[in-house]
């Protein structure tokens, strides 16, 4: 969890379009610059640009940086909950946890893209709604079997019975972090569940989901505080100036198979300026997307430059 006025760093290291040596060392290097978070994706076929590309599977990616790595946590952003029985991500997260030296997260969602479910066979659900009560109960069997003895399945779509996970995680409290921001029952999950979650956008936008969220843990009776605020920064590119910034994006974007890159570009003080409302909300703990092929110079100048503005800021006394 994040401490009151600190601020924690991520990167999501895209696992589309690449290959492993790449990958491998995209999250080494953010390792040794200090990151304190370090995530992929969770998908079989690329989300952004051409379906049809290539692949790195999540949770083996992790495992590997796990044993490369020395103090960054690790997860998924998010796991999908339909490729895996929860009560069998439980044990791979806890696997991880020990390869790492308790330094895992367990990221996970509804899971929302249809044609890697179509192409590989696995049950999508009939719609959104099924998918999230399927995930709800999930997320209670996985946290019944992290923190307590033994823990059974709520009976309606997974059947573990009295099901151990021994050994327990490194961590005393292996965090659960949940992705999604559907009002009516993602955040109810949160509320329930969840150790952190994620989200992101403008400000305005992430004001109105984390009031629902607080709405949802006074109805539940949950502290809200308890629950670390996570931020996707999008996918910045830092350069002197904006036309450089451009030009290195378009080359990132012609890589993945898309028209056009999202962004931010600019300055570190740019960067650091637009997200400072949503840091100042309580989103303390901020990751950035880094597609393949994976910017060195931006990797290093959100490490030794973003960051510190943005501590900075939040340290600040208040009036």
């Amino acid at each position: 969890m994040t401490e009151a006025g600190s601020l924690k760093l991520g990167v999501l290291a895209w696992n589309q379009f690449t290959d492993w040596p790449s990958l491998r060392d995209a999250g080494v290097r953010a390792d040794e610059l200090g990151y304190d978070s370090l995530w992929t994706w969770d998908h079989l076929y690329p989300i952004v640009g051409d379906p049809n590309g290539p692949m790195l599977e999540g949770y083996t990616t992790l495992a590997a940086w796990a044993a490369l790595t020395k103090r960054i946590t690790l997860g998924l952003m998010v796991g999908a909950n339909t490729f895996r029985n929860p009560a069998i991500v439980a044990k791979m997260v806890t696997t991880l946890d020990h390869i790492s030296n308790g330094r895992a997260y367990l990221g996970i969602g509804g899971a929302w893209f249809e044609t890697e479910h179509t192409a590989f066979g696995i049950p999508f659900g009939s719609s959104p709604g099924e998918r999230l009560n399927w995930f709800d109960e999930a997320v209670e069997l996985i946290r019944g079997m992290l923190h307590e003895e033994e823990t059974s399945a709520r009976g309606r779509y997974y059947h573990a019975e009295n099901v151990r996970n021994v050994p327990p995680p490194v961590q005393r409290h292996l965090p659960i972090l949940i992705g999604g921001s559907g009002e009516r029952k993602t955040l109810a999950t949160v509320a329930r569940y969840a150790d952190a979650w994620n989200t992101g956008g403008g400000l305005e936008r992430v004001e109105q989901k984390d009031a629902v969220l607080r709405r949802w843990c006074e109805e539940v009776g949950r502290d809200e505080s308890e629950i670390e605020r996570t931020l996707q920064g999008g996918s910045p590119v830092i350069r002197e100036t904006l036309e450089e910034a451009k030009r290195a994006g378009q080359a990132i974007a012609d890589h993945n198979g898309w028209p056009d890159h999202r962004g931010p570009f600019g300055t570190p003080e740019t960067i650091a300026e637009s997200l400072l409302p949503q840091v100042e909300l309580g989103f303390h703990h901020v990751y950035f997307d880094l597609p393949a092929p994976y910017d060195r110079e931006t990797l290093e100048r959100l490490a030794s430059e973003v960051k510190p503005l943005l501590e900075r800021a939040i340290a600040k006394p208040t009036a």
